[in-house]
C-alpha cells in the first residue's frame, strides 16, 4: 500500500492531455422511456460546443432528443404567486399552535435572566446616607484645633513675600579656592570682537583695478545647449591625462587593519 509521501510525490494529471474529450452531458444512446406520468412539452435542442485547445477549430454538436417533465419539474416551473395583501398593522392575530405550546423545561431554563457573582456589590450611592450616630458626633478639642487653618507670620513692609536677609548676616564664608574660581577670567591679548555689519572701505580697495585674468575668471562660462550639440558627459583631455600626486594616492589605499592576508 502506497504511503501518503508516495502519493503526494505522484504528479499532478495533465487536463490538456485529450483536449477533445467528450462533455459531461454526451449521450451515447437515449434514455429508455418512463412509463410514469409525465409531461410532453415539446423537443429540447442542446448546442454542445468543442474547442481544440491545440489548434483554432471549433466543433459544434447538436443533440435533439424529446422532453419529458415530471410533475416535479412541472411545479417547479411555475411561477411564484405574488402577495399583493401588505401587513399594515404591527399587531396580528396569534395562530392556535402559538396559544396552546407549551414551553419545555430546557426553554424555562434559558429564559431565566443570569444570577451575578457572588462577590458582586451593587454600586455605592455618590451621597450616602448617614447613620444617626454620625450625625450626633461632637468633636473633641483636639480635632476642633486641627481643624483650624495654619497661620504663618507675616512680616512689615513685605506683604506676602518674605523679606531677604541682608548678607553681612550670613555666617557661612567661601573657601580661597572658590574665591579663586569665582575670579573672572581676562581676554586674550591677541582677542578681536565681533566685526560690525558696516565698516568702512579702504582707500585702495577703492582705487584698485581687476587685472585681465580676474576678468576672465569672473566671468560665466560659456555652453552649449544640448539641442545644439553640447555633451554633459565628455571628459576633457587634462583630466584624461592628470596624474594623481603621491598623497592622492596614499590616501586612496585601503587601511592596514582592514587588509586580510591570505595564509598558503
Amino acid at each position: 500500500m502506497a504511503t501518503r509521501t508516495q502519493k503526494l510525490a505522484q504528479p499532478k494529471p495533465n487536463l490538456l492531455r485529450y483536449p477533445d474529450r467528450r462533455s459531461v452531458y454526451w449521450l451515447d444512446q437515449l434514455p429508455p422511456e418512463k412509463t410514469g406520468s409525465t409531461t410532453k412539452t415539446g423537443t429540447l435542442c442542446f448546442f454542445l460546443l468543442f474547442t481544440n485547445l491545440t489548434s483554432t477549430s471549433l466543433t459544434l454538436l447538436l443533440i435533439v432528443f424529446p422532453a419529458e417533465l415530471t410533475p416535479r419539474w412541472s411545479e417547479l416551473c411555475r411561477s411564484k404567486k405574488f402577495y399583493a395583501q401588505v401587513t399594515l398593522s404591527p399587531i396580528w392575530e396569534v395562530s392556535e399552535w402559538a396559544l396552546r405550546a407549551v414551553a419545555s423545561d430546557r426553554l424555562c431554563t434559558l429564559a431565566q435572566p443570569r444570577l451575578p457573582v457572588s462577590d458582586w456589590q451593587p454600586d455605592r450611592l455618590l451621597l450616602a446616607p448617614l447613620n444617626r450616630a454620625t450625625q450626633t458626633a461632637v468633636a473633641t478639642s483636639r480635632i476642633c484645633q486641627l481643624a483650624q487653618p495654619r497661620r504663618r507670620p507675616v512680616l512689615e513692609g513685605a506683604g506676602h513675600k518674605s523679606k531677604p536677609e541682608p548678607i553681612n548676616d550670613m555666617p557661612c564664608r567661601a573657601s580661597a579656592h572658590i574665591e579663586l574660581l569665582a575670579t573672572p577670567k581676562h581676554e586674550h591679548p591677541k582677542f578681536k570682537e565681533e566685526r560690525s555689519v558696516c565698516w568702512l572701505v579702504s582707500r585702495a580697495a577703492r582705487n584698485h583695478v581687476a587685472s585681465q585674468r580676474l576678468r576672465e575668471l569672473s566671468g560665466p562660462k560659456e555652453r552649449k545647449a544640448l539641442f545644439e550639440g553640447y555633451d554633459p558627459y565628455i571628459v576633457s583631455r587634462a583630466a584624461r591625462s592628470a596624474s594623481p600626486s603621491p598623497r592622492i594616492q596614499q590616501l586612496c589605499l585601503p587601511l592596514p587593519r582592514k587588509c586580510s592576508t591570505k595564509q598558503e
